[in-house]
């Protein structure tokens, strides 16, 4: 098996920022619907706020499946969440209640398919799922160019006008280990 570092090492782009930052991991959440969980809550808010309502969330209540769609929605509101959070979450949480939902029921499902499973749930967009691939199952194959993060890193590697159609296509030449990729465009951004 090749290792997805080697790989990128080889790269004229990444090469540098894999010897910059050494070795990047993808190890996929101990708890699936957790990390779902944390995707809409970072969901169009800064990482500190995200962080701090995630905080007062999970003091709030047990971030289950069970505790977040019995929780009172007024509950989860004062832990920091929107209204039209709160009922993604829940509207989550009813998900993976009725189909029984844990890291197995995902294994053997392709990427795309389990995009479009998620994607079926109101509150649950392209960018969340392709997190949720990423960091809840730890899917080595993701490029989220709808994700900011991933765009300013790739205009700052490539130029400012670069396009996410152009985007896309130099992150083809990553397959497949885009995911790991993508872990380094977010530290271009970052610096």
């Amino acid at each position: 098996m090749t290792d997805p570092h080697d790989t990128l090492r080889d790269d004229p782009d990444l090469g540098p920022l894999v010897d910059e930052h050494g070795e990047l991991g993808l190890d996929p959440a101990d708890d699936p619907f957790e990390r779902l969980v944390v995707s809409i809550v970072r969901q169009q808010v800064s990482m500190d706020a995200a962080a701090a309502i995630r905080e007062r969330l999970f003091e709030a209540v047990d971030v289950t499946p069970e505790g977040v769609a019995g929780a009172d929605p007024e509950v989860l509101r004062d832990a920091g969440l929107s209204s039209q959070k709160t009922d993604y979450v829940r509207n989550v949480a009813d998900a993976f209640l009725e189909h029984d939902w844990d890291r197995a029921s995902f294994a053997d499902l392709g990427d795309d398919e389990v995009r479009a499973e998620l994607t079926s749930i109101t509150g649950v967009g392209d960018w969340t799922a392709e997190m949720f691939l990423m960091f809840g199952l730890g899917r080595e194959d993701v490029f989220p160019v709808g994700d900011l993060g991933i765009r300013k890193g790739m205009q700052s590697l490539y130029g400012e006008e670069t396009t996410r159609a152009e985007m896309r296509d130099i992150a083809a030449r990553w397959q497949p280990y885009r995911s790991y990729a993508s872990l380094y465009v977010w530290r271009a951004y970052e610096g």
